[in-house]
């Protein structure tokens, strides 16, 4: 049973992002997914340490 599709903006968003991964899921191998999901952690992970940077220096200098 599939639950009705919300009408909403948001909604939708969330429903085609789903079903675009879930399509891509199905077309690739779990190495090359685990693989694309690794490397989207790091680059999550990069960009967070990188703002974080940012923000301490801003602090630093408005300390001064």
């Amino acid at each position: 049973m599939r639950l009705p599709r919300s009408k909403s903006e948001p909604g939708r968003l969330v429903y085609s992002v789903g079903d675009s991964l879930a399509a891509l899921a199905g077309g690739m191998k779990g190495r090359s997914l685990m693989k694309a999901g690794l490397i989207a952690g790091g680059v999550a992970a990069l960009t967070a340490g990188s703002a974080a940077i940012s923000a301490l220096r801003r602090r630093m200098e408005s300390d001064s």
